[in-house]
């Protein structure tokens, strides 16, 4: 069968969903090859007049042409498919019901795993079915750098680049439709300059002419464009650049701000802890149940240590002194004696004490003599009577009493002032 128009979309209608039919199409195409840009054009118009289950056959059959093109290593399909593939699979997969739109995705997802296009179109193919996802519900996979149809959701864009992500969709595009053209039209340019070919008749090169002029303007268009997209690109590109720049130069001087506190607390803590340590290795003050320092009269009124407890001696408890005093103290020299012997007597007798037998009032002689001797003197620990406290005692009696001897001198003195204060109490009776 010649290639004609109607020859195309007739093999497109006859068009099924066994895998017979798909190659048997296949094949017919592929052999018009030369057709290819045709072939694509008749193929769009069809898919988008189909309803959903004939445009996944249509799909079908694009993807055995592309892949045997990749075989055998002849792009003449490819090219002319990179243009519309994504449009097509956009027209195909919006619309259609669930099972369809799985399958789809596998078909892409082949494309993507077989690298049958370029990059950019694998790229735009998905971009255009994930702009259909967000529209139709809330979900969100990753537009670029992944798959979009291993089942498995990705994290969806940032706020932040969202508004590039038409931009980028746009960029895309324009790069497929340049992708085509421009070889398209590099290859009629090289074989209308060929010298080594003979030149058509005029009729011929006019209408070759013609279609080149054709082809180049297709392609400068496409490149055109690309460059308005690109520049619409970089343009926002560059505006989140020079925001994330604004909160780098904030961002470096709150970092500066906090590290300067930082020191200076760290320099404080470190202050304060010396505190605290000097101040237990400090001596303890001992404390009473409310809390003051302890004084004591024994240290003159300073805080007492511990090691005071240890150096100062207590206090000597007020005992009675059992040392009688010295006998001028009972008799004072000069003094006139007006008592009467009894009052005198009672005068000069020492008081009781628990410790010894009350003494006799004396008659004379040496009966007031043994009256008047000292008795023993008992010494207890720590009194003004022990040790150092009687001998300082015994050197003061010897000091005041230089001539009170002992033995018959003795006697006889007592003597003569017993008789003396007799008659001096007789006199005064008198």
């Amino acid at each position: 069968m010649a290639y004609t128009d109607d020859a195309v979309k007739a093999k497109l209608s006859a068009l099924n969903e066994t895998q017979e039919s798909i190659v048997t199409v296949a094949q017919w195409v592929m052999f018009h090859r030369r057709h290819a840009d045709r072939t694509g054009t008749l193929w769009l118009q069809r898919l988008k007049d189909s309803g959903s289950n004939k445009r996944l056959n249509l799909v079908y059959l694009a993807n055995e042409v592309a892949q045997q093109s990749k075989a055998r290593r002849k792009d003449d399909f490819l090219i002319a498919f990179s243009p519309i593939i994504a449009e097509a699979t956009a027209i195909a997969y919006k619309g259609a019901t669930n099972e369809v739109q799985q399958k789809l995705r596998r078909v892409v997802e082949v494309w993507r795993q077989r690298q049958i296009f370029e990059p950019t179109i694998q790229e735009a193919i998905e971009a255009r079915i994930d702009e259909l996802d967000k529209t139709r519900s809330s979900s969100k996979k990753p537009l670029l750098g992944g798959s979009l149809f291993s089942g498995s959701s990705g994290p969806s864009a940032p706020s932040e680049i969202e508004p590039l992500v038409p931009l980028q969709i746009a960029v895309s595009k324009a790069a497929a439709t340049t992708l085509s053209a421009v070889p398209t039209a590099d290859s009629e340019y090289d074989k209308l300059t060929d010298q080594s070919k003979p030149t058509p008749t005029p009729p011929v090169h006019a209408a070759r002419l013609s279609a080149l002029l054709k082809n180049l303007a297709n392609a400068e268009g496409a490149v055109s464009e690309s460059i308005k997209a690109r520049r619409r690109l970089i343009a926002g590109l560059e505006s989140i650049i020079e925001t994330n720049r604004a909160a780098l130069v904030s961002e470096e001087a709150q970092k500066e701000t906090l590290m300067t506190r930082k020191n200076v607390i760290e320099a404080k803590k470190r202050d304060v802890e010396d505190g605290i340590m000097r101040g237990l290795s400090a001596p303890s003050t001992p404390v009473v149940a409310h809390g003051s320092p302890i004084s004591d009269p024994r240290t003159n009124g300073r805080v007492m240590s511990p090691n005071d407890n240890a150096s100062v001696e207590p206090e000597r408890p007020d005992v009675e002194e059992l040392t009688p005093p010295p006998p001028e103290s009972r008799t004072p020299a000069g003094s006139p004696v007006t008592a009467t012997p009894a009052a005198l007597l009672t005068h000069v007798q020492p008081t009781p004490s628990p410790h010894h037998a009350p003494i006799a009032p004396p008659t004379a002689g040496a009966d007031l003599l043994s009256s008047l001797s000292m008795p023993p003197v008992r010494h207890y620990p720590g009194t003004p009577g022990s040790a150092g406290g009687g001998m300082a005692k015994k050197r003061k009696v010897d000091d005041d009493y230089p001539d009170f001897g002992s033995g018959e001198d003795a006697m006889a003195d007592l003597d003569d002032d017993v008789a003396e204060l007799l008659r001096a109490e007789s006199g005064g009776a008198r």
